[in-house]
């Protein structure tokens, strides 16, 4: 009965109704383990299993299969504290818990399994045995060594490490021979020296270099200090787009450039056969007349004026053509620089229709294309009021500069200076007149040009006030209450500076219309 209880307890009884179940006998270690697969476990591996824990299970008592996990670690213990088991059955113990995934037991717990007798001494011996030196490159020979105690062959070993030593300190102590100590002799002393000559030549260098110190000019510091800074005008006008005041300063530098290539030759007049200078200051007075009844801009003047001086040097042009070249010149600039230019009608009619409109139109195409349509002139009523900024917009100052501006437009000896250089005169002579102060370095720097360089159109400028009046319709026109009489005090001041300083500026006119 209680082998049929044994068996039953063994098994597994499942569903006889089901085809694939199939009784399968569990042992107690493989119920310690959990649940193992059977394509896993080899058969080899089942059979021993089955020997071990049977032999196991019979004197250990009843417990629960999952809480019996360490049962073989326990086992070893045991074994191994009461020597009864040979080594054998730890072997077998070993490999029934490979297949059942039971964890080792750690190698410091182990007990070291017998290997076999083994001489101590020949171990320590081995275990102290030095290391073949590194220099001698020649491996060491074991002489076998039979039937003899062991206290002998540690004896002989120990002599063989003491002579293979020695050995080994005498290779690496070697001395090299006498031709490889002298070239790296050589090398040495040659590198020494490349380092004293590299040494000498960074001195030598700092020598030179201080000298170079001693030898510069210094320059007097005190100078920039001195020098009044200048201030950013245009930084006033940075809530006005209309100022463009983060581009001022290069458009001003271009118009520089420009005006130098849209000005007309100074001494064109030789080249035309019916023509003289008096005939332009005519023909530009009478401009001034139409002008201001068409009360148009100031740009307008002075570009119909370019207009005329740049095409009366490459054309050559009767004297009956003339003012018609002054009315085309007139009517293109209007259209240039107006918004709302006056009608051909109207430039007809002023001309006492000596010209007829479609006379006025070919002569307007003809002007054009003798200039290659280049109509970009830098006006220098620009320059005026740019400079007329660092003047903080003093009014009576600037219409001074505008009558002195315009006589350039008159006189022909003011065709050879740029209009920057023009504009620069006429405020410099404006603030002279009604002494604003001297030209200082705020006003040099906004104007482009010092007192030395305005010079030459300053001797000009007074000339023409201190003569005889040449032209009537300009002098009447700034001699009005709208332009402050502006022609009048001139007139006044150069007279008395004629006096003053007569001698001097006689000797600068002469010069001047010389060269």
């Amino acid at each position: 009965m209680a082998g049929n209880a044994r068996s039953l307890r063994g098994r597994i009884v499942t569903n006889e109704n089901d085809e694939n179940a199939g009784s399968q006998r569990v042992t107690r270690a493989k119920a310690a383990a959990g649940p193992v697969d059977a394509a896993e476990v080899p058969k080899k591996a089942l059979t021993t299993t089955k020997r071990s824990t049977t032999t196991t299970a019979a004197a250990q008592p009843k417990r629960r299969a999952l809480a019996n996990v360490s049962n073989v670690a326990k086992a070893e213990e045991a074994s191994s504290k009461e020597n009864k088991k040979p080594a054998a059955s730890k072997a077998s113990v070993a490999k029934a818990a490979q297949p059942t995934r039971v964890t080792k037991q750690s190698q410091a717990n182990k007990t070291r399994p017998a290997l076999g007798s083994r001489d101590k001494n020949a171990a320590a011996a081995e275990l102290k045995r030095p290391a073949p030196a590194s220099g001698s490159g020649i491996p060491h020979k074991r002489r076998q060594v039979a039937n003899k105690p062991a206290k002998e062959v540690k004896e002989v070993k120990e002599v063989k490490d003491v002579k293979e030593e020695v050995k080994a300190e005498e290779s690496e102590n070697v001395v090299p021979p006498a031709k490889e100590v002298k070239a790296t002799s050589t090398k040495a002393a040659s590198k020494v020296e490349s380092t004293k000559v590299a040494s000498a030549k960074v001195e030598t260098a700092k020598v030179e270099s201080k000298k170079i110190e001693s030898t510069k000019v210094v320059e007097p510091e005190a100078e920039p200090e001195l020098q009044e800074p200048i201030p950013d005008l245009d930084a006033e006008d940075n809530d006005d787009p209309l100022m463009v005041s983060e581009y001022v300063v290069e458009i001003f530098e271009y118009l520089k450039q420009l005006e130098i290539a849209t000005m007309a030759n100074p001494k064109y007049m030789d080249d035309q056969n019916e023509l003289e200078w008096k005939m332009r200051g005519i023909l530009v007075d009478w401009l001034l007349e139409v002008h201001t009844r068409f009360r148009l801009l100031p740009e307008t003047l002075f570009l119909a004026v370019n207009i005329i001086d740049r095409f009366l040097s490459t054309k050559i042009v009767q004297l009956d053509r003339l003012q018609l070249v002054g009315v085309t010149a007139m009517f293109i600039a209007s259209k240039y620089e107006e918004v709302l230019s006056p009608h051909v009608q109207n430039f007809r009619h002023v001309a006492d229709d000596g010209f007829t409109e479609e006379e006025i139109l070919s002569a307007e195409r003809f002007v054009l294309t003798a200039l290659n349509y280049d109509l970009s002139y830098p006006n220098p009523m620009n320059f005026l009021r740019r400079i007329s900024k660092a003047d903080n917009y003093d009014i009576q100052t600037r219409t001074l500069g505008k009558y002195l501006l315009e006589i350039g437009c008159l006189d022909h000896r003011f065709i050879a200076y740029p209009p920057s250089q023009v504009a620069a005169a006429s405020m410099y002579l404006a603030r002279l007149v009604l002494e604003r102060g001297p030209w200082d370095a705020v006003l040099t720097h906004y104007a482009g040009y010092s007192e030395e360089e305005i010079q030459p159109v300053l001797h000009l400028m007074i000339d023409y006030l201190s003569g005889p009046v040449q032209h009537d319709a300009f002098f009447k026109k700034y001699a009005s209450k709208k332009f402050m009489k502006a022609s009048i005090v001139l007139r006044r001041w150069s007279k008395e500076y004629v006096i003053q300083y007569g001698n001097m500026l006689q000797d600068s006119t002469e010069s001047e219309s010389q060269s």
